[in-house]
Parts: structure tokens; C-alpha cells; sequence
């Protein structure tokens, strides 16, 4: 319930990287937080393993071209840090996307991105990055759009309830926002969604949050859709639900709502596993 002190953001040679190094400079100031920026993406030789073979000549042209592209990471992090103390940039021998998760289990939260199809760059991650780091990590994360500039975070809150252990951890996660937001909206779906939402109010205000304004929706289909409509509605600057999914066969499998939310998202979302 307290503000996360430890902060994990990951880095990568995305476009969206430098707003999230910003958003994790200006949330470290007001969390009063440390983060560790680490990069992770599949290096050269993950990628292109065939070239092991191909002698030494090409294997030490990828381990140069993967030097160069540390270098301009480590750069973009200079320039967008803008030298605050509480940034650490972590010289990591392991960049493997697979190892990710693992760290996360050192930190209060994670700082993630949305994943952006269209970016030149997005082949450096497997596509099932984020899915597999919410879910394997079980640590809160605040994952930020590819789109759009990045406010204000907590100001408009949007809660979606649903009684779960996921619902729940994600409320726990958000209370230093929902404290000190000037708006706090919660809603679930269902035809019983009233009597959880009242039970939700009154939990909040017993940790210091103040007037919480109710949706009870009958529909309970196209929810992912149903919450980001919502959240333009209320002008919503943060949305907070439960990430949602299983593992099958190797493979990490996102419930509806969840994967409909990472896909079309236009604003920070707050969720955890």
C-alpha cells in the first residue's frame, strides 16, 4: 500500500523509449523513487543464429552492431534522464527479453510500453513480450501508450472492478495515485455489479480516498472495449484493472478484456497479475 520506492523500466531501441525514460524521470521526482533502466531485447546472435557458424569475422560484426546499439541507447538515456540521481542505468551482460521478468521480482513496479506494431524496431522483442513479463512477473505495471504525449498520471482515475485477486492487487498497486486524484471513477459489469462497487467505496475511503463516482454496467461482452470508451468519456488519464491470462504450452494466453486493453489502449494503464 505504500508508494513504490523501486521502480523497473525497460528499455529498448523503440521510438516510444524516450517517453518512457521522461514519464520514469518525472515519477521517480514524485514517488520520491529510485528506477533501474535496463535494457532488453534480443541481441544479434538470437536473431540471427545461424551466424555462429559463419565464421568469426560475422559473429564479430553483430557483437560491434549490438555495441553500437547500447551506445545509442546509453546516449538516450543521458539525454533524457537529464542527469537526475535517481535513474540507474544498469550495465547488464543479459539482455535476454526471457530474463526480464526475473529482475522484476526486485522492484515495486515495472515501467513498460505498449507494443507498437508499426515501429521499425518492434522485431527487437518477442511479440508475446509484455504479456509474458505481466503475467510471470506477478509485479504491477504501469504500461504507457505508443501514441500520444504523456501528462499528468493519476489526476482523472478510472478503476475497473471485478472482485478478483487480480482486480484487487491492482487497487493495492494504485492507492498512492487514487489518494491524491482529483477524480476517482470505478466500474464493473454485470447485473450484481452494484453491491461489489459499494464494497470497493468503502474500502477506498477507508485508505484516504475520497469521493468515488460508481458505473454499474448490465453488459458484461466487449468489456476491454466497454472500459476504454469509458475512459474518454471521463477524460481518464489512468485506467487500473487486473491483467488477466494462463500459460498453455509455452505460450502466454491474455484473457479478452486484458489483450483488447494492451492493443487499443490510448491512455497509462495500471494493471497486475
Amino acid at each position: 500500500m505504500h508508494a513504490p520506492r523501486t521502480i523497473l523500466l525497460h528499455l529498448d531501441a523503440t521510438a516510444r523509449t524516450a517517453e518512457r525514460i521522461r514519464c520514469a524521470r518525472v515519477l521517480a521526482e514524485a514517488l520520491d523513487a529510485d528506477v533501474t533502466c535496463r535494457p532488453c531485447a534480443m541481441s544479434e546472435l538470437m536473431r540471427y543464429p545461424f551466424t555462429i557458424g559463419a565464421g568469426t569475422q560475422a559473429v564479430e560484426a553483430m557483437r560491434q552492431a549490438q555495441e553500437a546499439s547500447r551506445d545509442r541507447l546509453f546516449r538516450l538515456f543521458s539525454t533524457e534522464g537529464a542527469g537526475s540521481p535517481r535513474l540507474h542505468w544498469i550495465e547488464a551482460d543479459n539482455t535476454s527479453p526471457w530474463d526480464f521478468s526475473r529482475h522484476a521480482f526486485y522492484a515495486d513496479l515495472m515501467l513498460l510500453g505498449q507494443r507498437d506494431r508499426s515501429d521499425p524496431m518492434d522485431h527487437l522483442l518477442p511479440a508475446d513480450f509484455l504479456p509474458t513479463v505481466l503475467l510471470q512477473s506477478g509485479r504491477p505495471a504501469l504500461v504507457l501508450p505508443y501514441a500520444g504525449s504523456i501528462g499528468p498520471i493519476g489526476k482523472r482515475v478510472l478503476v475497473a472492478w471485478n472482485e478478483s485477486r487480480e482486480s484487487a492487487r491492482a487497487v493495492t498497486a494504485a492507492l498512492p495515485w487514487l489518494r491524491t486524484a482529483s477524480s476517482v471513477q470505478a466500474v464493473a459489469y454485470g447485473e450484481d455489479a452494484q453491491q461489489p462497487l459499494e464494497r470497493l467505496r468503502a474500502f477506498l475511503r477507508a485508505h484516504g480516498v475520497g469521493d468515488v463516482h460508481l458505473h454499474a454496467g448490465s453488459r458484461d461482452d466487449q468489456v476491454g472495449n466497454q472500459l476504454l470508451s469509458l475512459a474518454a468519456d471521463t477524460s481518464a488519464d489512468l485506467l487500473v484493472m487486473g491483467c488477466y491470462g494462463h500459460s498453455r504450452t509455452r505460450e502466454w494466453v491474455l484473457g479478452g478484456a486484458t489483450r483488447t486493453v494492451l492493443d487499443s489502449m490510448t491512455l497509462p494503464v495500471l494493471m497486475s497479475h
